[in-house]
Protein backbone atom coordinates (compact mmCIF):
# COMPACT_ATOMS: atom_id res chain seq x y z
CA UNK A 1 0.00 0.00 0.00
CA UNK A 2 1.38 3.54 -1.30
CA UNK A 3 0.32 6.42 0.92
CA UNK A 4 0.83 9.88 -0.88
CA UNK A 5 -0.14 13.18 1.32
CA UNK A 6 -0.27 15.66 -0.38
CA UNK A 7 -1.30 19.44 0.36
CA UNK A 8 -5.03 21.05 -0.03
CA UNK A 9 -5.26 24.51 -0.66
CA UNK A 10 -8.93 24.34 -2.04
CA UNK A 11 -11.51 21.85 0.10
CA UNK A 12 -14.32 21.65 -3.18
CA UNK A 13 -12.85 18.93 -4.86
CA UNK A 14 -12.32 16.61 -1.63
CA UNK A 15 -15.57 18.17 0.21
CA UNK A 16 -17.55 14.89 -0.36
CA UNK A 17 -14.47 13.01 0.85
CA UNK A 18 -13.62 14.81 3.69
CA UNK A 19 -17.16 14.89 5.74
CA UNK A 20 -17.36 11.04 5.05
CA UNK A 21 -13.96 10.81 6.26
CA UNK A 22 -14.98 13.32 9.28
CA UNK A 23 -18.36 11.21 10.12
CA UNK A 24 -17.07 7.76 9.91
CA UNK A 25 -14.14 8.56 12.50
CA UNK A 26 -16.43 10.41 15.37
CA UNK A 27 -18.90 7.35 14.18
CA UNK A 28 -16.23 5.20 15.45
CA UNK A 29 -15.30 7.27 18.77
CA UNK A 30 -12.23 9.69 17.70
CA UNK A 31 -12.00 12.92 20.04
CA UNK A 32 -11.70 15.71 17.16
CA UNK A 33 -14.65 17.73 18.56
CA UNK A 34 -17.79 16.49 17.50
CA UNK A 35 -19.68 14.02 19.01
CA UNK A 36 -21.89 11.27 17.00
CA UNK A 37 -24.49 11.13 15.17
CA UNK A 38 -22.42 13.69 12.62
CA UNK A 39 -24.77 15.23 9.98
CA UNK A 40 -23.54 15.61 6.59
CA UNK A 41 -24.26 19.08 6.19
CA UNK A 42 -22.68 19.89 9.80
CA UNK A 43 -19.68 17.67 8.53
CA UNK A 44 -19.65 19.76 5.34
CA UNK A 45 -19.86 22.92 6.99
CA UNK A 46 -16.73 22.20 9.02
CA UNK A 47 -14.62 21.51 5.78
CA UNK A 48 -16.03 24.73 4.33
CA UNK A 49 -15.07 27.06 6.56
CA UNK A 50 -11.60 24.86 7.65
CA UNK A 51 -9.03 26.71 5.64
CA UNK A 52 -8.16 30.33 6.78
CA UNK A 53 -4.85 32.14 7.05
CA UNK A 54 -2.66 30.14 8.92
CA UNK A 55 -4.02 26.66 8.83
CA UNK A 56 -2.45 24.00 5.95
CA UNK A 57 -4.39 20.91 5.33
CA UNK A 58 -3.07 17.92 4.20
CA UNK A 59 -4.32 14.74 2.98
CA UNK A 60 -3.45 11.07 2.52
CA UNK A 61 -3.98 9.08 -0.43
CA UNK A 62 -4.28 5.54 -1.28
CA UNK A 63 -5.51 4.68 -4.73
CA UNK A 64 -6.79 8.05 -5.27
CA UNK A 65 -8.65 7.64 -1.63
CA UNK A 66 -8.68 9.88 0.83
CA UNK A 67 -7.40 7.67 3.99
CA UNK A 68 -6.92 10.14 6.16
CA UNK A 69 -6.22 14.22 6.83
CA UNK A 70 -4.01 16.68 9.35
CA UNK A 71 -4.06 20.50 9.90
CA UNK A 72 -1.11 22.25 11.03
CA UNK A 73 -2.09 25.48 12.39
CA UNK A 74 0.73 27.78 12.47
CA UNK A 75 0.50 30.74 15.27
CA UNK A 76 0.75 33.96 14.30
CA UNK A 77 1.47 35.49 17.89
CA UNK A 78 4.67 37.54 17.64
CA UNK A 79 5.59 35.44 21.00
CA UNK A 80 4.29 32.16 19.13
CA UNK A 81 6.06 32.26 15.99
CA UNK A 82 8.11 29.38 16.24
CA UNK A 83 5.25 27.14 16.95
CA UNK A 84 2.55 25.30 15.18
CA UNK A 85 -0.13 22.93 16.38
CA UNK A 86 -1.17 19.58 15.21
CA UNK A 87 -4.95 19.58 14.59
CA UNK A 88 -7.61 16.94 13.40
CA UNK A 89 -5.56 14.21 12.66
CA UNK A 90 -7.53 11.34 10.74
CA UNK A 91 -7.23 8.25 9.97
CA UNK A 92 -10.13 6.56 7.79
CA UNK A 93 -11.20 2.95 9.97
CA UNK A 94 -10.16 0.90 7.00
CA UNK A 95 -6.74 2.30 6.69
CA UNK A 96 -5.95 2.21 10.26
CA UNK A 97 -2.41 0.69 11.19
CA UNK A 98 -1.18 0.88 8.11
CA UNK A 99 1.14 4.31 8.40
CA UNK A 100 -1.05 6.96 7.01
CA UNK A 101 -1.02 9.01 10.29
CA UNK A 102 2.42 8.38 10.92
CA UNK A 103 3.24 9.40 7.15
CA UNK A 104 0.77 12.86 7.70
CA UNK A 105 2.35 13.45 10.99
CA UNK A 106 5.87 13.31 8.98
CA UNK A 107 4.54 15.62 6.49
CA UNK A 108 3.23 18.20 9.12
CA UNK A 109 6.51 18.38 10.67
CA UNK A 110 8.59 18.89 7.48
CA UNK A 111 6.35 21.91 6.54
CA UNK A 112 6.67 23.39 10.08
CA UNK A 113 10.41 23.20 9.80
CA UNK A 114 9.99 24.50 6.20
CA UNK A 115 8.13 27.61 7.53
CA UNK A 116 10.49 27.93 10.48
CA UNK A 117 8.80 26.65 13.43
CA UNK A 118 10.81 24.90 16.04
CA UNK A 119 8.38 23.57 18.22
CA UNK A 120 4.96 21.43 17.66
CA UNK A 121 1.81 21.49 20.64
CA UNK A 122 -0.89 18.70 20.30
CA UNK A 123 -3.64 17.26 22.69
CA UNK A 124 -5.25 14.02 22.25
CA UNK A 125 -7.28 11.87 24.69
CA UNK A 126 -6.22 10.54 27.35
CA UNK A 127 -5.89 6.49 26.85
CA UNK A 128 -6.67 6.91 22.55
CA UNK A 129 -4.53 4.92 20.48
CA UNK A 130 -3.19 8.23 18.99
CA UNK A 131 -1.03 8.52 22.38
CA UNK A 132 1.27 5.95 21.33
CA UNK A 133 1.52 7.13 17.86
CA UNK A 134 2.63 10.16 19.33
CA UNK A 135 5.23 9.03 21.96
CA UNK A 136 7.06 6.63 19.31
CA UNK A 137 7.30 10.00 16.93
CA UNK A 138 9.15 11.54 19.73
CA UNK A 139 6.53 13.95 21.35
CA UNK A 140 6.86 14.43 24.84
CA UNK A 141 3.62 14.48 27.66
CA UNK A 142 3.37 18.75 28.29
CA UNK A 143 0.54 17.50 31.20
CA UNK A 144 -2.62 16.57 30.98
CA UNK A 145 -6.31 18.27 31.75
CA UNK A 146 -9.49 16.18 33.40
CA UNK A 147 -12.63 16.10 32.25
CA UNK A 148 -11.45 17.73 29.10
CA UNK A 149 -13.79 16.31 26.71
CA UNK A 150 -17.36 14.55 26.79
CA UNK A 151 -17.65 11.28 25.01
CA UNK A 152 -20.81 9.93 23.24
CA UNK A 153 -22.05 8.35 26.45
CA UNK A 154 -21.73 11.63 28.56
CA UNK A 155 -18.20 10.78 30.02
CA UNK A 156 -15.60 13.12 30.18
CA UNK A 157 -12.21 12.29 30.19
CA UNK A 158 -8.82 13.56 29.98
CA UNK A 159 -6.47 15.37 27.68
CA UNK A 160 -2.76 14.94 27.21
CA UNK A 161 -0.85 17.81 26.03
CA UNK A 162 2.53 16.87 24.42
CA UNK A 163 5.73 18.94 22.33
CA UNK A 164 8.11 18.53 20.29
CA UNK A 165 11.11 20.50 19.86
CA UNK A 166 11.62 19.82 15.67
CA UNK A 167 14.43 23.02 14.91
CA UNK A 168 13.64 24.81 12.08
Amino acid sequence: MVVKVEPVTCVGEHLRELAELLILVVEDGASVGFLPPLLEPVATRYWEDVLEPGVLLFVAKVDDEIAGSIQLHLSSKQNGDHRAEIAKLMTHPKFRRRGVARALMQTAEARARQEGRSLIVLDTRAGDPSNLLYVSMGYQEAGRIPNFARSANGDLHPTVFYYKEIGS
